[in-house]
């Protein structure tokens, strides 16, 4: 069983009417609280540069990040978790907080303190954390929890080559076979990864980003492959240690036109200028 180096998160705010379906996230006596925002929405951000675990930090938990006031009484925008699918939730969750930096690298964070704070059992959370675990983002320690992996800017490089390797090809041969119309349908999630860039929020950017580029690969009817691009992509999203500055709001913008530009390229059949988009788009995904 994991343990938190400080002990325990505090007492859960009384819960209002109607609200029996549901576990509210309790409020914290300390916080430094990994601000996951609402659960069930990844678009959500919160504050991230001095996010903190449970046993790192001690401050005055912020309303912000859904938990509630000092003194007991619940933000009005307090987050709530639904019982159906709670592991999915909190995996979602998780991945959130990873690619906005509030799971900290090296970092250690305890099944049960989180449970505590998302108002569940620590069981989804163990779960949702070996899922992690699996995926390259975290490492089991034992009789503590799940240390969040330190990633450096060669790590990213090379995972970027990876992605270029294999995604590259696939969409200069899906530029030769595609029809344009179908380019045109993909319109849409290009357009929503532009809006999502011009919030400045990482995870919704980073989802939509996702979201758009699994579209892309779908188009060659290759299941297998567009896993193992996804999974690639989901890594080279997380932050990193020691490495160049966090991506800005005109990184992002200015990575979601390129999304456009490309779909316009593909509809148009201009192979040249699709092969030079394909990879500028993975140049600057390393910087």
């Amino acid at each position: 069983m994991e343990q938190s180096a400080q002990g325990s998160t505090g007492t859960g705010a009384p819960a209002g009417p109607g609200t029996d379906d549901r576990a509210r996230v309790p409020a914290q006596a300390r916080s430094g609280a990994v601000g996951y925002g609402q659960v069930a929405d990844r678009a959500r951000c919160g504050p991230t540069d001095d996010a903190r675990g449970e046993h790192t930090r001690s401050e005055a938990p912020s309303p912000a990040l859904g938990f509630a006031r000092p003194g007991g009484s619940p933000s009005p925008s307090r987050p709530v978790i639904q019982r159906a699918s709670v592991r999915g939730q909190i995996l979602d969750a998780l991945r959130t907080a990873l690619v906005t930096g509030e799971l900290l690298p090296g970092e250690v964070y305890s099944a049960p303190v989180l449970g505590e704070r998302f108002g569940v059992s620590a069981t989804p959370v163990r779960e949702a954390m070996q899922q992690l675990a699996l995926e390259g983002a975290v490492e089991v320690v034992p009789n503590r929890g799940f240390r969040v992996i330190v990633r450096g800017a060669r790590e990213l490089a090379e995972l970027t080559e990876v992605r270029a390797l294999i995604e590259v090809p696939v969409m200069l041969r899906l530029a030769r076979t595609v029809p344009g119309e179908r380019w045109t349908e993909l319109r849409p999630l290009a357009e929503a990864s532009v809006r999502a860039a011009a919030s400045g929020c990482r995870a919704t950017y980073a989802e939509a980003d996702r979201i758009f580029h699994r579209s892309l690969l779908a188009l060659s009817g290759n299941e297998q492959l567009v896993a193992i691009a996804d999974d690639l992509h989901r890594r080279s999203q997380w932050p990193l240690t020691g490495g160049p500055a966090r991506r800005g709001r005109a990184d992002l913008v200015a990575d979601a036109a390129e999304h456009l530009s490309l779909l316009e390229a593909l509809t148009a059949g201009e192979l040249d200028v699709v092969q030079a988009l394909v990879r500028e788009h993975f140049a600057g995904a390393s910087g």
